[in-house]
């Protein structure tokens, strides 16, 4: 067992002690271990759309080149839409009864996104944000199975529209680097 997952289970452990101490039983079809398993899958979305939200704005603050306004604009575009995307799977989280992972030591060791060192050339940065878009997605996908056996329909419904995203602008990034 990795040590992301061991960390995610270990907060999903304690988020169900907090649960029961405050004494608001949550009751919504989910069972407390199916909610947990699709809380811990979440983190893991939430720290890779974190991590990419910050990718994506270190390269709006630094890239330069003949696609600086163009890749400039385009990024500015993309950090916002993750910023909103953040919230609403921290949310689904806590909607779940579960704390959200919310610094950048649980991000770091729940993302399957690695940090860029230094100030890469901008058709780097838009191959690094296409690479990050994509393990969003497959995150998100590996999901998919614990979500539907749970018949956890609002969580099944944000990781459709957070795949979907991804993998648009997946493509629009990947249709910059074609000659």
């Amino acid at each position: 067992m990795s040590k992301a997952t061991k960390t995610a289970k270990s907060s999903a452990k304690n988020a169900a002690k907090t649960a029961t101490v405050t004494g608001s039983a949550i009751d919504i079809g989910i069972t407390e271990q199916n909610r947990a398993k699709i809380a811990t899958g979440l983190s893991h979305v939430l720290a890779d759309t974190y991590t990419l939200y910050l990718k994506t704005h270190n390269f709006h603050w630094n890239v330069v080149g003949p696609m600086f306004n163009t890749l400039h604009l385009m990024f500015e575009g993309q950090y916002n839409a993750l910023a909103l995307a953040v919230d609403l799977i921290a949310e689904r989280i806590r909607a779940l009864g579960y704390p959200a992972p919310a610094t950048y030591s649980e991000f770091a060791k729940l993302t399957a996104i690695s940090e860029t060192k230094g100030v890469p050339k901008a058709e780097d940065m838009i191959a690094l944000l296409v690479e990050g878009h994509e393990t969003v997605a497959r995150t998100a996908r590996k999901l998919f199975p614990t979500v539907d056996a749970a018949s956890d329909e609002p969580t099944a419904d944000l990781l459709t529209q957070r795949m979907q995203e991804h993998e648009k602008t997946a493509w629009m990034l990947r249709s910059l680097l074609e000659a």
